[in-house]
């Protein structure tokens, strides 16, 4: 949620889920970057040192957001009792990309920005970003992570940082290992509700082909919910769309074929082997081709050209769609008291597939926080992310109110709640006392973490992923898993890929490639929005005549566009992560 650029976007869906279950305008901004010194560049680790009588509003730009406003809610009231702090969320997602362009011109992005590594390697020799080295440095938390996280990470911006400074703190990182994967599910495979398939005979799946027989099947036998909605096995949304379709980009990582971040014309396996994304043997177009069969047979969502991933989200929450692909996707659904009765979405793996599977994201995923040279409260928006990647923040973020939402078990660790196994799902009101309104409601809006929840919380030994906690693993010896284990004979999907030999686990790389020239970054925008727009066209193209005829169409239309130029730049941005994979493999 490698990730792509929107996955970063959806991360928080993705751990709010799994809880249950530049512009020219740049050149004009300055030349190098504000520089800290002396003490004001110490943030000091005692919060009284800080003083919070003057309620303070950070304006926050992030890429990641959903949401563009105030932070209200439960998690509002708590940075508003806790450091007098609101946020004010601007997102792109909801203003538009235009918001980038436009702020970055005028020399001002905002206070606290969550933004693309791209970005960052533009706004630092634009003056946009601010040196925090000694800030990081000098604080209780974030300070642990610095030589083996956020070291790394900014020294690679070499050509804009020479001097190996802390710029910003990647997204989202784990503190297991460069080489780890520590979820018990693939982040992309084939999913569908345990009860449905189990009604329909639950018949072996050797290919995509008997992958749609089984979804026709499900969709005659289960038309719609208890409640009369109706059910769809397959739904897309194009507002998570980046140089691709991206409801296809990660159906081919099924079968061991990657969009690496920052590409637009390339897939790559673990191999390291190159595809361009308009090859006829493309694992692009085998999934094109995919949702375009679906779509013939009536598979597809007739919302899907129109709708937004909030409207999908509604209808994961109503177990209306039959195929899921994103693991944290469960978690509308799943619960703990659904599991008993068999109910839940589960793996049901395609025999032909071999999924390209990238590690923890150790070194974050692509996407960073920094604080906006401009920022006039820098020692107070450091205490925050400080605070975030605490034990009291992080256990916040990832699992909301200990009583409320979790308490401790007999022995020191924790378990959750019978209200806080569906919180998310249900939107359950939140006691006033932590600010009322409804808990997904009120979850942060930031959408974003430094340190992920695949982090040891030193209280208890586990991370801070509930899935992981003994009581949950031990909660969810559920007819649901049981049976599915029985059925697999395995512990967990990734348990059954890894016996099977069907997965591929690569490192996770997260650097930067260098910023595209002027001419390249255009050409890849109408490279993009072209491909984008031919993908949906082909997916509900009348038959396969026309199909086809858009495929070829599109091959020869995006060499106008400069496609060849575009392809040799993302050729070496692949050569670079296949070294740096080996390097990872290697300890280096």
């Amino acid at each position: 949620m490698s990730k792509s650029r929107k996955t970063a976007k959806k991360s928080v869906t993705l751990v709010l889920a799994c809880l249950f279950m530049v512009s020219a305008g740049l050149s004009g901004c300055g030349n190098a970057s504000r520089e800290e010194s002396g003490t004001d560049a110490k943030t000091p680790t005692n919060n009284t040192a800080i003083d919070h009588s003057k309620p303070l509003t950070i304006t926050v730009f992030d890429n990641a957001a959903n949401y563009q406003g105030e932070q209200t809610g439960w998690y509002g009231k708590l940075l508003k009792d806790k450091f007098n702090l609101t946020l004010n969320i601007l997102a792109p997602q909801v203003a538009g990309d235009q918001l980038y362009k436009t702020r970055s011109a005028a020399g001002d992005l905002g206070d606290l920005l969550i933004i693309d590594n791209s970005q960052l390697e533009e706004l630092i020799p634009a003056g946009l970003i601010m040196d925090i080295t000694h800030r990081v440095k000098n604080t209780k938390y974030l300070s642990k992570y610095m030589d083996d996280h956020f070291k790394p990470f900014n020294g690679a911006f070499d050509k804009v940082n020479p001097d190996g400074k802390i710029y910003a703190m990647p997204t989202f990182e784990a503190d297991t290992s460069p080489t780890t994967y520590s979820e018990e599910q693939p982040y992309s495979s084939p999913m569908l509700p345990w009860d449905y398939y189990k009604g329909v005979g639950a018949p072996k799946l050797n290919n995509l082909t008997d992958l749609l027989n089984v979804l026709k099947k499900i969709q005659e036998k289960y038309p719609k919910t208890s409640d009369g909605k109706p059910i769809v096995p397959i739904t897309l949304w194009k507002d998570w769309d980046g140089g691709g379709m991206e409801n296809v980009r990660w159906l081919s990582n099924w079968y061991g074929f990657e969009q690496p971040d920052g590409t637009t014309t390339i897939q790559l396996n673990a191999k390291g082997d190159v595809m361009p994304l308009i090859d006829d043997n493309s694992m692009y177009k085998k999934i094109l081709q995919f949702y375009f069969t679906a779509n013939q047979m009536g598979l597809i969502d007739p919302d899907s050209a129109s709708q937004d991933w909030n409207k999908v989200s509604e209808k994961l929450t109503n177990k209306q769609v039959l195929l899921l692909w994103y693991s944290w996707q469960r978690g509308f659904y799943n619960s703990i008291e659904r599991g008993k009765n068999g109910d839940g979405y589960v793996a049901v793996p395609i025999a032909d597939s071999r999924i390209i599977q990238t590690s923890d994201a150790y070194y974050g995923n692509g996407r960073v926080f920094a604080i906006g040279s401009k920022a006039k409260n820098p020692e107070r928006i450091m205490e925050f992310l400080d605070w975030s990647v605490s034990p009291e923040g992080l256990r916040y973020y990832t699992n909301g109110f200990e009583g409320f939402n979790y308490e401790k078990t007999a022995d020191g660790k924790f378990k959750l709640t019978e209200a806080g196994q569906t919180a998310f799902q249900k939107n359950t009101p939140v006691p006033d006392q932590y600010g009322g309104g409804g808990y997904q409601d009120g979850q942060s809006k930031i959408n974003s973490m430094i340190m992920s929840d695949f982090v040891k919380d030193p209280d208890t030994g586990e991370f801070y992923n509930n899935n992981y906690w003994s009581s949950t693993l031990e909660a969810n010896k559920t007819a649901l898993t049981s049976d599915w284990q029985n059925t697999y004979n395995a512990k967990n999907a990734t348990d059954y890929y890894m016996k099977n030999k069907m997965i591929d686990i690569v490192p996770n790389i997260n650097t930067s490639f260098g910023v595209d020239s002027s001419d390249i970054k255009n050409m890849r925008s109408q490279i993009s929005d072209y491909v984008k727009n031919a993908s949906w066209k082909m997916v509900f193209a009348k038959n396969q005549a026309e199909f086809d005829q858009l495929w070829t169409k599109m091959q020869t239309d995006v060499g106008g566009l400069g496609w060849n130029k575009v392809l040799a730049s993302d050729t070496v941005k692949a050569q670079k992560i296949v070294q740096m994979r080996a390097d990872a493999s290697a300890g280096k």
